[in-house]
């Protein structure tokens, strides 16, 4: 138990010897300012090694210096709702399951798409297509009654 009391100055005294290691600048580089070759390889040594794809890219309103093409339901659908609507994961109603999709229809497209926007259940707010539209998330539960035969 003693040693950890010992701790927090031991360091202390390690942070202060290098600190003042640090501000010792080898003579005659203080004036000179930085070396073009070490700035370079410092930039070379800490570039990222590769980027993170997270799936489709919609290009934005501003991107195209207008507004962005909506996509259709289907479009919607296949890249974001098919995961768990095509499978049922969580209790989600399959696509082509009437007996599923039946009572929740008789609720009117208002209710289902209140349950796309802000979620319902198991599914987050707009499901896993945070980048939606409000009618392109209609779109998409359109596309699920119409593929279900509703």
């Amino acid at each position: 138990m003693g040693a950890f009391k010992r701790l927090p100055g031991a360091l202390a005294i390690v942070a202060l010897l290098l600190n003042l290691t640090a501000c010792q600048a080898p003579e005659g580089e203080g004036d000179a300012g930085p070396d073009p070759r070490m700035q370079a390889k410092v930039k070379e040594n800490i570039k990222p090694v590769g980027q993170v794809n997270v799936g489709q890219v919609v290009a934005s309103a501003t991107d195209a210096g207008g507004a962005a093409a909506a996509r259709s339901g289907e479009q919607v659908y296949n890249a974001a709702c098919m995961a768990c609507h095509g499978t049922g994961v969580a209790g989600a109603p399959k696509v082509g399951d009437k007996d599923a999709w039946r009572p929740r229809a008789g609720k009117g497209m208002n209710t289902l798409l209140d349950h796309a926007v802000n979620g319902f259940n198991a599914m987050p707010p707009k499901g896993t297509c945070a980048d939606c539209s409000k009618d392109e998330l209609k779109g998409a539960v359109e596309y699920m009654l119409s593929q279900t035969g509703l």
